[in-house]
């Protein structure tokens, strides 16, 4: 068997592979006597049929199986002497293809772009700061007005009064288009927030003024990105039944309140609160410092970047903005996407960041334990109320999605290590600076 180097440019690398058809031969027989223990045949005994017909039976299918081991070794040898590391899987093609026949030796050409050195990262020279925001009392208090205001309840407006923005409306309703009803359009006893904007759009503004017993038809169109094609930009009426109008009552912030929120009483139920609001800032916070990590990382580290893992990586960029700007199309069937500029500069960014972090915690030996996982698959399956057993099921089935969750939770255990080895303030701020911090990240 021969590897002869053909291409050695950049980071790109081409070889040819040459398995002699007497090593292709040896492979064969290998997998023969291998094999020949447990094979039964009419006429002969379990084992003891002889090689020459088991190869005049088996031979092609053996032939294929040989002929692929034998490559996947010589690659893996390859990789394990030169200390390549792909950054795709290789383009492997066999010279003769069609035209190979048994007898003759295997010749393949395999292309790939290595992963760069990647120089190391002095985590002494990064300089961090990280928020701090306490939670304080009107903060805690500003929360539980919040969750006094959800628990409210509607008491009956004077009879003939006018519904309000903030009211309950009890209406029955009936949706046409074109003068015929369509599935889904119909519903009784329906309460209605006005200005919650949980209807079409100019739906609830329609019902503002509206008194218990009257009958109004409310036009509307569906909006062009509707979730049901079939009424996609289309008119509509909905005659519409008042059946109550209902003002809004507040709810006692008391310990009754509390117990709704499952805490035994309203100091409960605030230190609840402000454990969370400081789990919530903490959280922010991070968010804040790992920008400016991996802004700092991006200016400081630079190498090579594989060509075909910033092309895959833009392109994905720029379907999955894609689909974030076409919310309605969820298909594949919108021709091609091409990535502009923007999306290659950020895709060097991400493959870079990629790059150097799966390298730093390569050799700093992170890894994601069962436990972790098991975590992440925990709060993934939460997304299918009902359906948590069969998504654990499919997750174990599926690497990808093995992988895309473990990413993140790798990347994060990379970043403690570097920000825990780099010169980090600490600076005390308000919610609202905090706040001000954390929009100017979707800025960027």
């Amino acid at each position: 068997m021969q590897v002869t180097e053909t291409l050695n440019e950049g980071l790109k690398r081409a070889y040819t592979i040459t398995v002699t058809a007497a090593e292709l031969e040896a492979k064969v027989q290998e997998k023969l006597v291998e094999a020949q223990p447990e094979i039964e045949m009419k006429g002969f005994r379990k084992g003891k049929v002889p090689l020459a017909i088991l190869k005049k039976q088996f031979g092609p299918r053996l032939l294929g199986d040989a002929m692929q081991d034998a490559i996947d070794g010589a690659m893996k040898d390859h990789f394990d002497k030169s200390g390549d590391r792909p950054a795709l899987q290789p383009d492997v093609k066999m010279v003769d293809g069609e035209n190979w026949a048994e007898g003759k030796d295997v010749v393949v050409e395999m292309t790939y772009e290595a992963l760069p050195p990647i120089p190391e990262v002095d985590a002494s020279a990064i300089t961090l700061e990280k928020l701090v925001v306490k939670a304080d009392d009107a903060d805690v208090d500003a929360a539980l007005a919040n969750l006094a205001d959800s628990a409210k309840a509607f008491e009956d407006r004077k009879k003939g009064s006018k519904a309000k923005d903030g009211d309950q409306v009890v209406i029955d309703f009936k949706g046409s288009v074109d003068g015929e009803l369509f599935e889904g359009g119909s519903a009784e006893d329906y309460p209605l927030v006005l200005g919650s904007n949980s209807f079409i759009p100019g739906f609830e503004a329609q019902l503002v003024g509206a008194k218990e017993g009257e009958e109004v038809s409310v036009n509307v169109t569906f909006p062009d990105s509707y979730g049901a094609p079939h009424l996609a930009g289309k008119a509509a009426v909905f005659a519409c039944t008042i059946k109550a109008v209902k003002a809004p009552k507040a709810a006692e912030i008391d310990d009754e309140l509390a117990k709704k929120f499952g805490a035994e009483d309203l100091a409960a139920l605030k230190g609840q609160i402000a454990e969370r609001l400081q789990a919530e800032y903490k959280g922010a916070a991070r968010a804040v410092l790992k920008r400016a990590l991996l802004d700092q990382l991006d200016s400081m580290v630079k190498f090579d970047l594989p060509a075909k893992l910033v092309e895959a990586e833009a392109s994905q960029i720029a379907h999955q903005l894609w689909h974030e700007e076409n919310p309605h199309d969820h298909g594949h069937n919108h021709g091609t996407i091409e990535a502009t500029e923007e999306h290659a500069k950020l895709a060097e960014r991400r493959v870079r960041l990629g790059l150097l972090l799966a390298e730093v915690g390569r050799k700093a030996e992170v890894t994601v334990t069962d436990a972790e996982m098991t975590q992440a698959v925990l709060a993934a399956a939460r997304q299918y109320p009902g359906q948590e057993r069969a998504y654990f099921e499919f997750v174990q089935k599926n690497p990808q999605v093995q992988q895309q969750l473990r990413a993140p939770i790798f990347e994060d255990k990379v970043v403690d290590h570097i920000v825990a080895g780099a010169k980090v303030t600490e600076k005390e701020v308000s919610k609202d600076d905090l706040q001000k911090a954390i929009e100017a990240l979707d800025e960027l």
